[in-house]
């Protein structure tokens, strides 16, 4: 901004001039069009974009995974605001400033992908390139367009907390207990109804998020099995002393944290297990925090296994968390292996731990399960192939 502009100037100036004009003379934010680009791809017959959450830096993965097929490449895109802890990368990290700020951006970015790409996956129900824009109605301008389109759900967009409550007895979302179950319940039905109006392929990240929308397929989430191999000093539960415990939720809210923290304390307390509980760990730093645990203790109150999960399986940690009996079924016709996650609910995870105690070896073998597990069902080729249909449409 030129020194003799004041900053209330120049937000008046940016408020009056129409925007695609405002983003080619005012400098913040012609620089920030140049900085930030538009989302681009190598040449291919099929050209993917998985846009714009990249959530656990799945859009990340999931395009490399689909790249393992003939005559594919695939860009991912996330925005990224000023809060983020996580570090996640995708192909193109586009600042939140510009998605709300920068209309030449925006009109940018949507003439990119209308003419760059032939499949477009869109994530969560966000609109890749307006804030406030109609997500079904791109889809058709894009279908228009002669580009294949699908919807992507991760988690909360589409687990209506009604419906949960209903099925899983220990349901966050049971009598009030987790303050935001109004407004996710809000934003589930919409995103349900959306998915429902759109006509179009509707894939979701974990298996049981198959119960809440009808005819969608599973595209399992991608970990690095080979990173995370190399994550542990020493295979699981083979030390001695306490049983090394850790607890890292992302929403510990959604995770049942509450629910096992006296039991944790109290073998923690007895010398049974030496635990701990982590919050906001960066992306880059999590193989450290898990390879240095005997078990790794996911969620108690979903039903449900998703990235986190498979990291600690990768690494040959012993996972211990509630996921469902749908789910593990779900799994199991999908791929024809059984999910190695030693099951308990939070009212469990006392004896369950204690018997993992008396018992290592036995638990040992478990736990040896899972980079096998990974490698079979979330190292990217099942998920290639459960994208193939898509892509060759």
């Amino acid at each position: 901004m030129p020194a003799d502009l004041s900053a209330g100037a120049y937000r008046l100036i940016v408020a009056v001039l129409p925007g695609a004009v405002a983003g080619r003379v005012l400098p913040g934010l012609a620089r920030q069009f140049r900085e930030t680009g538009v989302t681009t791809v190598a040449d291919a017959r099929r050209r993917l974009l998985i846009t714009p959450v990249n959530s656990a830096g799945q859009g990340q993965a999931w395009a490399r995974a689909a790249e393992r097929l003939p005559e594919v490449s695939a860009a991912s895109t996330m925005f990224r605001g000023g809060d983020d802890v996580f570090g996640f990368t995708a192909d193109h990290v586009i600042p939140a400033t510009a998605l709300v700020g920068n209309e030449r951006w925006r009109r940018a970015q949507g003439k990119a992908i209308s003419h760059g790409f032939t499949h477009v996956i869109i994530e969560s129900g966000r609109h890749p390139f307006r804030p406030d824009g109609s997500v079904l109605d791109l889809v058709r301008e894009l279908e228009d367009a002669g580009i294949r389109v699908a919807l992507l759900w991760h988690g909360s967009d589409i687990r209506l907390p009604s419906a949960h409550a209903a099925a899983e007895p220990d349901s966050p979302f049971r009598d009030g207990a987790y303050v935001d179950t109004a407004a996710l319940e809000s934003i589930a039905a919409a995103n349900a109804r959306l998915s429902a109006a759109s006509g179009v392929p509707v894939f979701v990240s974990t298996a049981d998020l198959l119960e809440f929308v009808p005819g969608a397929v599973w595209l399992p989430v991608v970990v690095d099995a080979e990173r995370w191999a190399t994550a542990a000093a020493r295979p699981a539960l083979t030390g001695e002393g306490p049983l090394r415990v850790v607890h890292v939720p992302s929403r510990a809210g959604l995770k049942g944290s509450h629910r096992i923290a006296d039991t944790m304390q109290q073998l923690h307390d007895e010398g049974v297990v030496e635990y701990t509980e982590l919050h906001g760990i960066p992306s880059d730093r999590m193989p450290e925090v898990v390879g240095a645990a005997d078990i790794v203790l996911d969620q108690f109150l979903a039903g449900a296994y998703g990235v986190a999960v498979c990291e600690a399986l990768a690494a040959g940690r012993l996972v211990v968390s509630h996921v469902a009996e749908g789910t593990r079924e779900a799994v199991r016709r999908a791929s024809g292996r059984d999910l190695p996650v030693v099951q308990a609910r939070a009212a469990e995870l006392e004896g369950v731990l204690r018997g993992i105690a008396a018992d290592r070896a036995a638990f040992a073998a478990r736990a040896a399960e899972g980079p096998d597990f990974v490698r079979a069902v979330h190292d990217g080729t099942m998920s290639a192939e459960v994208l193939r249909p898509f892509l060759d449409s």
